[in-house]
């Protein structure tokens, strides 16, 4: 029998890697061609004895399985059809197919539990559509289905319900009440949040309109043309013509609504430039304020990368050997001076801010952003209020917007206790560390390396005090007089003994050679020492460092021990 020529075949669906979606198209056609059950049961097969009709069942069988196989042979590319090993029947294909792509049942059970993990952690993106929140939804769903789950559509009703956006929170609240959701199908649930999703990007886009829209409320901020008097900065005779400046697109910032000689980054920002070598190191914008009222007031600056500031009296640990130069927006030039550590006092604790730039000149104080979160420090900006929160200590500080739309931090600067030292106190910190020792002996420690971080010192004019008087010895008796007496009696000679202590019993503290009750000894110097009275050098030393040390802390001499004497 001729077929009609209008009959159009229905096309065999081809293979694309995605093994239930091709399985689904295949058994649809199979089953339209009633060909399904030779992959469900097989071909027949024919006993030892058959009879007439057994053998006509088992050719037709045969036949149309050849026809199932034609099928699934235009379906798998050859590429897969050479790694299939049994072809001998279209059920052995159709279970090679399975068995390749589907896997054992344990295997589909492990598939089953990563789309259960999927399907639980599945919520919708900020940007995301509901269209296309839907499609990847649904599509997980036929894979768990596909795999033995049973998926009903409260189940995934439920799912979407609770995994949309903030933004439709209100639109969820009013589906769950107005609706019963064990009876509220896919389909119903996804027209709705559609009109809502369309009345919310009406009125976001009408929203977006009206913030482009400038107000033109004034006569000083028009041009016109020519020449003429008036308060305004319009240019023309008379008053000028006013124009729209809805589609004026600024060159400098690329705002709508003004021109780039009015635009307004112009007063609130410099911006500034680090070079090295011709390559920009920093971006900053620094703001101008009073100086006088606002010098602890510090700014926080994303495009700043790093701290800054213009007081050089804050620095803890400074290092002035860092020099760089910085280059601002009119092409002028700042130095930066050294860095250091900067301590503030904030809510009470004391915070160390490292490596800031010392920049002369500089009016303002700025902490760079980037610099903060590489200190694992956590940066937040919402609704107007910034948070700057450590990971172990917590909530470091909070502050608001200020009116310049700027964030502002004031934070008492804790100074140094002091400043760096010069030649002489550098000689006296050394000179009173190794208890008064003489310039000289602080250079031989230096020469021969025996004391680490020891400067090579030099003699000052102004010596110690207390040297000079813990050290001080009697002048020598000069060997002739300057001096003689001319006349009798004009020359008197007496030799005092004192002042001495323990006082005598009378309360004197001086006698004279003639007093009975003073009995002089003479030693030789042999009896000296074995006495033991003889000072040596090193003793002499020891005991000149002792009395330097007595005057420099004003202790009275018994409580001073001599026993090395």
């Amino acid at each position: 029998m001729a077929e009609n020529s209008s009959y159009l075949q229905p096309s065999i669906p081809r293979f694309d890697g995605y093994y239930e979606h091709w399985a689904m198209l295949m058994e649809n056609l199979l089953r339209s061609k009633e060909y399904w059950s030779l992959i469900e049961t097989g071909v027949v097969v024919a006993p030892a004895n058959p009879t007439a009709e057994q053998t006509r069942l088992a050719n037709e069988s045969k036949l149309c399985d050849l026809k199932v196989k034609n099928y699934l042979f235009q379906s798998i590319d050859r590429s897969i059809l050479e790694t299939i090993l049994e072809r001998g029947t279209a059920r052995d294909i159709w279970e090679a197919m399975r068995r390749k792509y589907q896997g054992s049942t344990k295997v589909k059970r492990a598939q089953l539990q990563a789309l259960r993990r999927e399907f639980e952690v599945l919520t919708m993106g900020e940007s995301e559509s509901v269209t296309e929140y839907f499609a990847r939804t649904l599509a997980i769903a036929n894979k768990m289905t596909s795999h033995g789950e049973q998926m009903d559509q409260t189940r995934v009703v439920e799912k979407i319900l609770r995994s949309m956006p903030s933004r439709f929170n209100y639109v969820v609240c009013s589906i769950e009440e107005s609706n019963d959701v064990t009876t509220l199908s896919i389909d119903e649930l996804q027209s709705s949040l559609l009109v809502q999703e369309a009345r919310m990007k009406s009125q976001k886009e009408h929203s977006e309109e009206q913030a482009l829209k400038v107000s033109d409320a004034g006569r000083g901020t028009v041009r016109g043309n020519g020449r003429g008097r008036g308060r305004n900065t319009s240019r023309g005779r008379g008053r000028g013509r006013q124009q729209n400046k809805d589609l004026v697109q600024c060159f400098k910032c690329h705002k709508f609504g003004h021109y780039q000689s009015e635009c307004p980054e112009w007063d609130n920002a410099n911006f500034c430039e680090i070079e090295e070598e011709g390559e920009t190191l920093l971006m900053a914008g620094v703001n101008s304020f009073d100086n006088n009222s606002r010098e602890e007031m510090w700014y926080l600056d994303s495009g700043c990368s790093n701290h800054m500031t213009g007081k050089k009296e804050w620095m803890h640990n400074f290092d002035g050997s860092f020099t760089e130069s910085v280059k601002l927006g009119n092409d002028s030039k700042m130095a930066i001076m050294g860095r250091g550590n900067v301590k503030l006092s904030i809510a009470g604790k004391v915070h160390v801010i490292t490596d800031v730039y010392y920049i002369p000149g500089l009016s303002s104080n700025l902490l760079s952003v980037g610099q903060l979160q590489q200190k694992n420090l956590t940066i937040v900006f919402k609704h107007d209020v910034c948070q700057v929160i450590h990971n172990e200590k917590g909530l470091i500080l909070t502050t608001q917007i200020s009116s310049n739309r700027m964030y502002m931090i004031y934070a008492p600067v804790i100074l140094p206790n002091h400043m760096q030292m010069s030649k002489t106190d550098e000689y006296y910190l050394w000179h009173n560390r190794y208890a008064h020792l003489s310039i000289k002996g602080l250079k031989v420690l230096h020469k021969r390396q025996m004391v680490k971080g020891l400067p090579d010192l030099k003699d000052i004019e102004d010596k110690c005090v207390d040297c000079l008087s813990g050290k001080q010895h009697r002048d020598s008796i000069p060997k002739k007089t300057v001096w003689r007496a001319s006349t009798k009696l004009e020359l008197v000679h007496t030799d005092i003994c004192g002042p001495i202590k323990p006082e005598s019993n009378g309360g004197n503290r001086c006698s004279d050679e003639k007093n009975p009750r003073v009995k002089p000894f003479i030693f030789s110097n042999q009896k000296l020492k074995n006495l033991g009275l003889e000072l040596t050098p090193v003793k002499q030393c020891l005991y000149e460092t002792v009395r330097s040390l007595q005057e420099k802390g004003h202790l009275p001499i018994p409580q001073m021990k001599e026993d090395f004497v």
